[in-house]
């Protein structure tokens, strides 16, 4: 009885919009530190396409190559879109799944089984991943921009500049183009990084090890939980940057979809090179998988403590 009162109390005092704004500035604060992983994972995973050559020799060769000829602030292109995609995609994601997660928990009295977290990590991908393709297209294309010819750069001002431009050049469908194998991507990556992040949670607080909540707990569950995510997503992932990053030749697109990138990496590219880009991949979801959920934990805190004059709840995951 008590702790329904408690759950009761919770939902009373976090508003559900609160849960979606505050998953976005912690999804956008990760994301200010991590963004040069996540371009130099872009670089490396479209390098190759159509040619088959390898242009970078590793994660180091790729991060210097962009440094040196396009400048330290290199590794921060497109960083506009890459904030405008956490405020629309985490928002999203980390809202929808807080709520699924909040609601369950007073329904049935009790944590989410594996199923059901994974079950919430699916739908609450889905949404966020369709809410953020638009952003997703114009990060994918001004990461990408500098790596091309002079002639060939689209030479976006910025991200509105971007969306602004795609819609009147491409037409307003293009803004989702891949959102095929973006939603897929995304409910993969929600199903394995929340469900496995509420789980080792879990473990580590109840099991063997009787961890406290806080930061060291928060730490390793979300870096257990970034590794298994990245393992199950990349390929995936290579699909949606591959396609978002294609251009059109006759009126004909360079791939006809997913299972086409695929194939193609495979077999011009080697089975490996669908995990292209592993080590920056895993280097920027690692980090901001704990970021994310440390920002969030932190935010929640701070919203108790300074707007409703009350201790911290938890994030909800």
């Amino acid at each position: 009885m008590a702790q329904q009162q408690q759950q009761q109390t919770v939902k009373k005092n976090l508003p559900n919009g609160m849960k979606f704004v505050l998953g976005g500035m912690a999804g956008m604060g990760a994301t200010m530190i991590v963004q040069p992983l996540d371009l130099v994972k872009t670089r490396m995973q479209i390098s190759g396409a159509g040619s088959g050559k390898k242009e970078f020799r590793n994660t180091f060769h790729c991060m210097q190559t962009v440094v040196s000829r396009e400048g330290p602030f290199g590794l921060y292109q497109g960083i506009g879109a890459a904030l405008l995609r956490q405020a629309t995609y985490t928002t999203s994601r980390l809202g929808v799944y807080t709520y699924l997660n909040d609601a369950y928990k007073l329904h049935f009295q009790k944590d989410p089984s594996v199923a059901a977290s994974m079950g919430m990590g699916v739908i609450a991908g889905a949404c966020g991943a369709f809410v953020g393709t638009p952003a997703e297209v114009a990060l994918i294309r001004m990461a990408s921009d500098g790596r091309l010819p002079i002639a060939e750069r689209r030479n976006y001002n910025n991200v509105f500049n971007a969306l602004t431009r795609i819609t009147r050049e491409e037409g307003l469908t293009t803004l989702w183009r891949g959102s095929l194998p973006t939603m897929g991507r995304a409910m993969v990556v929600n199903m394995s990084q929340l469900a496995s992040y509420s789980q080792f949670k879990t473990y580590f607080r109840t099991g063997p090890l009787k961890m406290e909540e806080g930061i060291k707990l928060q730490f390793a569950a979300s870096m257990l939980s970034g590794l298994l995510t990245t393992i199950t997503s990349m390929p995936l992932d290579m699909a949606k940057t591959r396609i978002q990053n294609q251009k059109y030749v006759d009126g004909k697109p360079e791939y006809r979809g997913t299972l086409e990138v695929l194939g193609r990496v495979a077999r011009h590219e080697g089975l490996f090179a669908l995990w292209k880009g592993f080590t920056p991949y895993y280097c920027r979801l690692g980090p901001h998988t704990v970021l994310t959920f440390i920002f969030l934990e932190q935010l929640n805190q701070m919203y108790y403590k300074y707007i409703l004059g009350s201790e911290s709840k938890g994030s909800g995951l």
